[in-house]
């Protein structure tokens, strides 16, 4: 069983509260992209996961890893597997490139096995990995809230992208832990940029953008407004940070125009690509 796990980006991320458990309360929009893993299952004598990556650990705590444990337990499947996962996604770089594997290790157990599992009960054992995996089952564009599991689905988004991730590390726990929220002044007005993407007014969705978590990320990592600004001398339509960072992507009219930015992206960061926006989740 071979399965394709699409990265995401965040088309807007505001934090709009905090819960007494300590999890912050997220409204943003989230979209699948045609940057990916991919991720094979075969049955096995023992629990085996290997990647492409030197940086992804294959122990019990690579969360695919995990997945398979929670399948096998719930669904009482007693076969071992060896999980194969060819890494494209950028490592720890605010795309999700673990949660998409995570899903598609469920999905394709799911598929593995006939366990005719909706899209709904898929979500509820990925939430047990990770707030991002519910995502996964959907793709495409959506409106993400709760911890990121209230998932409401949009129309389709389509546009081209370039997506860079500097050759950094943020750690998601230190972003939110700095996170002040009595300090952030722009928050993105949501309902608005939903306006925009039903009406498939790229511009102004793009003009739009805002993830009020690079008020922490972008003053620990300048490199990241850096990027930023490059895309947006080279014709982005609008530039983010996706999730906690440090990757950064930029919306294209014109083709041509992305291959421009990214071949000067590429003069002093390796990890680049140009991409479009998917439909689908794995």
């Amino acid at each position: 069983m071979i399965i394709e796990c699409p990265a995401k980006i965040n088309l807007s991320l505001d934090v709009v509260g905090k819960r007494e458990d300590g999890y912050h309360l997220l409204q943003m929009i989230m979209q699948t992209i045609a940057l990916y893993d991919r991720v094979k299952i075969s049955k096995n004598n023992e629990m085996v996961v290997t990647c492409n990556k030197i940086d992804v650990p294959c122990d019990r705590s690579n969360i695919a890893y995990r997945a398979a444990e929670i399948m096998k337990e719930k669904f009482n499947i007693e076969d071992n597997f060896k999980i194969e996962i060819e890494k494209n996604i950028p490592v720890a770089a605010g795309l999700a490139g673990g949660s998409t594997n995570a899903a598609a290790v469920i999905k394709g157990l799911n598929d593995m096995y006939y366990l005719n599992l909706s899209i709904d009960q898929m979500k509820e054992i990925g939430l047990k990995l990770g707030a991002d995996v519910p995502f996964f089952f959907e793709g495409g564009t959506c409106l993400a809230e709760g911890v990121g599991e209230k998932l409401t689905k949009l129309n389709d988004v389509s546009c081209h992208l370039v997506v860079a991730k500097p050759p950094i590390n943020v750690s998601t726990k230190y972003v939110y832990q700095n996170l002040k929220l009595d300090e952030i002044a722009v928050h993105p007005d949501t309902k608005r940029i939903i306006q925009y993407i039903s009406s498939n007014d790229i511009r102004s969705l793009a003009e739009s953008m805002v993830n009020v978590l690079e008020t922490v990320t972008v003053r620990e990592y300048p490199v990241i407004f850096e990027i930023k600004n490059i895309m947006m001398e080279f014709g982005a339509l609008g530039s983010l940070m996706s999730g906690s960072g440090p990757s950064v992507f930029g919306i294209f009219e014109d083709k041509a125009d992305a291959l421009k930015c990214h071949n000067r992206l590429r003069d002093y960061i390796k990890e680049v690509f140009v991409v479009s926006t998917i439909n689908r989740g794995v």
